[in-house]
């Protein structure tokens, strides 16, 4: 339900619009030949991004924010969206295998075994998507992202009372990840609240996803979590990343790309769309009107 991959719109007609969701706001955009971007904020408080507990504080006024940007869409008719989780609601992994099953009941089955003790909510109530990525041979690394159900459907409830449809949810930095270059080896930093995630893309294959609170966006903050992916990665990969992309730093991303580059030795350059500027809040959103265009 998360992630079937993106692969999937290749065969699928887009959806009328989709939502990223956060903290801060929920930003839209109408699909159609020419793409059209709207942000409305939430109100403090209204949201408490948790994979653990319920997230939506506030639903009157979270609904109120809904409702408004379903009026913009200006018909009565049932519509297909897709919706774009916050990363800290959600729980993903990189799983490797050495060899994965065809049957999709025995992979569902595999990947729930897998992560039962790793995730700290109940696997056999929870949401799962995984995407499984060609190695050689039979091995393959499988992109997990799990959450649990309820969190889901109390996501999904105000746009169904709205008449939308969300028939493809995922999280945002997945999606975000249609922007970041995919040769090479390269890390992703994403900052959104006081959520960091971190993906690690080695040749378009997502080795490792993490995602998790940090005290503030300082650089200091970000460094102490940076620093040692870099070396796991050597370790673990047998080379040096090639390129680190920053996404959410707002005004302090050049300062970042300074510091950083210093510090890892390493290219440091900000996420980029053709669309705007990929920001804290819609970078999923931008990432996933990406991959329409391609793919459509």
């Amino acid at each position: 339900m998360l992630l079937d991959g993106l692969k999937r719109l290749l065969h699928e007609p887009p959806p009328a619009m989709a939502f990223e969701i956060s903290e801060a706001g929920i930003a839209a955009a109408r699909i159609g030949s020419r793409a059209e971007l709207e942000f409305r904020p939430l109100k403090p408080g209204v949201l408490a991004v948790s994979p653990l507990k319920e997230n939506i504080v506030d639903p009157d006024e979270f609904y109120t924010v809904v409702r408004a940007l379903a009026a913009a869409q200006g018909t009565r008719k049932r519509r297909d969206v897709t919706l774009i989780l916050p990363d800290f609601a959600t729980r993903t992994a990189v799983l490797d295998f050495d060899e994965f099953p065809a049957d999709p009941k025995e992979q569902l089955s595999l990947v729930r075994f897998r992560l039962k003790r790793s995730v700290p909510f109940d696997v056999e109530a929870a949401a799962v998507g995984y995407w499984a990525q060609q190695r050689t041979g039979k091995q393959c690394d499988v992109v997990v992202v799990m959450t649990p159900l309820e969190i889901i459907a109390r996501y999904e409830a105000p746009f169904r009372a709205v008449g939308m449809n969300p028939g493809f949810v995922t999280a945002s930095a997945l999606a975000a990840l249609e922007l970041a270059p995919d040769a090479g080896l390269s890390v992703l930093a994403k900052i959104t609240g006081r959520a960091l995630t971190v993906l690690v893309r080695q040749n378009s294959i997502v080795k490792l996803v993490r995602c998790l609170e940090v005290p503030s966006a300082d650089w200091e903050d970000i460094a102490a979590v940076l620093l040692p992916t870099f070396v796991f990665v050597e370790d673990q990969l047998g080379a040096r990343a090639e390129r680190l992309i920053l996404c959410g730093f707002g005004a302090q991303t050049e300062e970042a790309q300074r510091r950083f580059q210093g510090e890892l030795e390493v290219a440091v350059e900000p996420l980029r769309s053709a669309l705007g500027v990929p920001g804290e809040n819609n970078a999923g959103l931008l990432g996933y009107l990406r991959s329409i265009a391609k793919n459509n």
